[in-house]
């Protein structure tokens, strides 16, 4: 496996890069607790040196045509297939989730994102508009420039290639920072790039804190930001990028609700709350963490809950038979656990869970909340971590009402055995990715992305292309022109 990590810190113009001069960053496995490896923080030479590459780059990779573009990024998927088994296993040492997820949640949907946009590429075309009298319009869809992306550390691979699949494929190029807790990830993607025969420069990968961000963000060179990663976080970057007038993709939080009906089918519920709840233990954006159930099947899913959840194989990530894995660092582990102790404090009922296991790394059980009201802190702020909360309702309005009632709007699910209740509901919800009896898929081929404080813009789909490329629009008259004088 050693021969499968990235070499050095930085990716810069087809070739790994290393300046030691920048602050250490080291790599914690979350199963051990123990330092794996060591990056060093981009300085502003690196800084300089991405920007530099990225924009040199951009003008011959745009004038390819957008077939030949294509397969590059189709090849690159190729690879990332074959090599899919050393890849997950990188991403498990970066995150510590469990190699039976990674090896079919991480690399592969970067693949597919290589592969959807590739075979897109080709199709990036404008329009033609017919105008009274012979005369036309035409647009011409043309890549933004230089775009930054900035990566989230729950999903470092997929993010890398979720952000770079349509920049490429519509002619521009990327520096991509991946975040400081999981840096390792996103240099495989840089490298299989080059691989796959992307020219030097198309896609750069630099390290660092929030500062080597900023120093992106407002670079006069960049065109395009695109940020995964908590509100927080996204207001700054967005009024960053918005101080330059830059175009900007925000993937942020989310507090989302699933409302699940007394006619629901209730393994298919139990099924959608756990993978809403506690996969990638509970550190997924999209997650359905307020879990409002209708007070007829109340104690019978509560009951199922916990049933299925003890039969979670909690252990070493590299174990295949492992289903729940460490979170990702110490310090999101301690955020949980506050959260825990305050929804205690606040009169929410603990029905599983709730405490940190007597092991190294940083292992949280499954934690479930019945009892919940919307006004706990459990039930209003992000925890990013494997703790739902489970409040009560009677009707349908009500429910409504509740779920809504949230500065978040990233995504929503509903169970139940109502077709037109489902629907209507799914209309209802204020997100931008809403689901019926199912929760948390994210085909490529699907937009993904929030409303309200989730977010701007979406990733994925057809809909990408239209957040990395521009239009021009070019008026032709095929008359004489008239004027008052």
């Amino acid at each position: 496996m050693q021969n499968a990590q990235p070499t050095a810190s930085h990716f810069i113009n087809g070739a790994y890069v290393e300046e030691t001069a920048g602050d250490v960053i080291d790599v914690i496995y979350p199963a051990t607790g123990e330092v794996i490896a060591t990056v060093h923080s981009a300085t502003p030479a690196i800084v300089e040196r991405a920007l530099f590459a990225a924009k040199a780059a951009q003008a011959d990779w745009a004038a390819m045509t957008g077939t030949e573009r294509g397969r590059v990024l189709r090849r690159a998927a190729d690879i990332m297939r074959d090599r899919n088994r050393d890849l997950s296993v990188l991403e498990t040492l970066d995150t510590g989730k469990p190699l039976q997820e990674t090896l079919v949640a991480d690399a592969t949907s970067g693949a597919d994102a290589l592969e959807y946009f590739g075979g897109l590429a080709g199709s990036v075309t404008g329009e033609y508009i017919p105008q009274p009298g012979g005369d036309f319009v035409y647009t011409v869809r043309e890549p933004l420039g230089v775009c930054v992306g900035i990566g989230a550390w729950n999903y470092p691979t997929q993010i890398a290639c979720w952000k770079a699949a349509p920049a490429l494929a519509c002619g521009n190029t990327m520096v991509f920072k991946s975040s400081e807790t999981t840096p390792l990830s996103a240099l495989k993607v840089a490298e299989i790039l080059i691989e796959a025969g992307a020219p030097k420069g198309v896609f750069n990968v630099v390290q660092g804190m929030g500062a080597v961000g900023a120093s992106l963000i407002t670079d006069p060179r960049v065109a395009k930001v695109s940020l995964t990663g908590s509100v927080p976080t996204g207001r700054k970057v967005y009024a960053a990028a918005a101080d330059g007038m830059k175009h900007v993709t925000m993937e942020l939080g989310g507090k989302s609700p699933i409302i699940i009906f007394d006619d629901a089918d209730l393994e298919n519920a139990v099924s959608g709350a756990i993978l809403g709840n506690f996969y990638s233990s509970g550190q997924v954006c999209s997650n359905g963490t307020r879990v409002f159930v209708q007070k007829g099947i109340k104690e019978a899913f509560l009951a199922r809950l916990s049933e299925r959840l003890s039969n979670a194989v909690i252990g070493d990530p590299m174990d295949e038979a492992t289903s729940f894995g460490p979170m990702v660092s110490e310090a999101q582990m301690n955020i949980a656990l506050g959260y825990i102790k305050q929804g205690q404090a606040e009169g929410a009922r603990l029905v599983y869970g709730g405490s940190r296991l007597n092991r190294n790394g940083f292992y949280l059980e499954p934690t479930v909340f019945a009892d919940v009201t919307d006004d706990m802190t459990i039930a209003q702020e992000e925890i990013f971590g494997p703790v739902m909360s489970v409040l009560d309702f009677d009707v349908e309005a009500e429910a409504m009402i509740r779920a809504n009632a949230t500065e978040f709007g990233l995504a929503a699910g509903v169970f139940t055995a109502d077709l037109t209740r489902a629907h209507r509901v799914a209309r209802r919800f204020e997100a931008g990715t809403c689901y019926i009896n199912t929760y948390n898929n994210a085909p490529v081929e699907a937009p993904f992305g929030g409303v309200k404080m989730s977010g701007v813009g979406r990733e994925n789909s057809r809909d990408a292309i239209n957040h990395y490329s521009q239009a021009r629009t070019v008026y032709v008259s095929m008359n004489d022109l008239e004027a008052p004088y």
